[in-house]
């Protein structure tokens, strides 16, 4: 009489793990992470979209006390490595942000909002953010300092 087989040999699962290792490590580093990187662009797209109004309305809310008004300036050269909100007024930084170096940002550097709402004369009315797969407009109405995003 023949015994018949009921378990799998230590050999046997070691050779199926070092498989299944092998395997992964062929196919992890090939999945696209452009996915993840196109969430981030959207994600700071709408975090400076944010901060924009934010700062247009700092200069409305405080226009009694301050009548220079606030700005997003963005710090360095292009590609912008961040960002700060600055109180015209005092010249004391609100608030900054860092922008991930994944993520290319250009376009203009200086964005002031005056007591009323909109743009001071001689800043900037555009930025552009992108990766490799995607890329966005920030465009102000300098007349209004109204904020708008469009996907390129």
């Amino acid at each position: 009489m023949v015994a018949k087989k009921k378990a799998f040999t230590l050999v046997e699962l070691i050779l199926v793990v070092l498989f299944l290792g092998a395997i992964s490590a062929i196919c992890i580093p090939r999945l696209n992470f452009a996915v993840v990187s196109n969430q981030q662009v959207e994600c700071l797209v709408s975090k400076i979209v944010t901060n924009l109004r934010h700062t247009r309305t700092f200069a409305i809310s405080n226009a009694a006390n301050n009548s220079v008004g606030f700005a997003l300036n963005m710090v360095g050269s292009a590609p912008y490595a961040s960002y700060e909100i600055v109180n015209l007024n005092t010249g004391a930084t609100v608030d900054s942000y860092t922008i991930n170096s994944d993520i290319n940002c250009t376009g203009g550097d200086q964005f002031e909002f005056n007591p009323s709402g909109n743009l001071s004369g001689g800043s900037d009315t555009e930025l552009n953010i992108s990766t490799g797969q995607i890329s966005f407009t920030i465009t102000i109405v300098s007349a209004t300092g109204m904020v708008k995003y469009t996907k390129d």
